[in-house]
């Protein structure tokens, strides 16, 4: 789900909340160790996000946010916020080249570098949360 953050709208709120659940407590965020990204750099996206970030001539950068359920990958263009809200079972992170990791969802994805450790380890606690927190599968049992 691609939405516009920019302004304060109660509707798109609860749709974020019901698809990635409330934002982590203060106590939840300590003891994870921090629920955001630093800035991320953008080297590549899908066609959606593409046609908001060409909108300006700035440096395409991106941050996100861990939450109960799922992620939210936020960017700017011109004046205006947007999130690419993702679920954790819609969620599929890869590692393609040297220092570039990939985040996926459905027809959505965006390409960031991953230059320092601090990146490394934060999409690292990504997938380790997802993995911790995926339901039961029947293979399991």
């Amino acid at each position: 789900m691609l939405v516009n953050v920019s302004y304060n709208n109660k509707s798109v709120s609860k749709k974020i909340d019901a698809e990635v659940g409330k934002p982590f407590t203060l106590k939840e965020r300590w003891a994870l160790g921090g629920i955001g990204s630093p800035k991320l750099i953008i080297t590549e996206t899908s066609i959606d996000i593409r046609n908001l970030l060409i909108l300006d001539n700035n440096r395409n950068t991106c941050n996100i946010e861990m939450r109960p359920k799922g992620i939210i990958v936020g960017f700017r263009s011109l004046l205006e916020s947007y999130a690419l809200v993702i679920p954790y079972y819609k969620l599929s992170i890869y590692k393609g080249q040297a220092s570039v990791y990939s985040i996926y969802k459905d027809q959505y994805f965006i390409k960031v570098e991953s230059d320092t450790k601090a990146v490394q380890k934060f999409l690292k606690k990504i997938m380790d949360y997802k993995a911790d927190n995926a339901p039961t599968s029947i293979e399991d049992l």
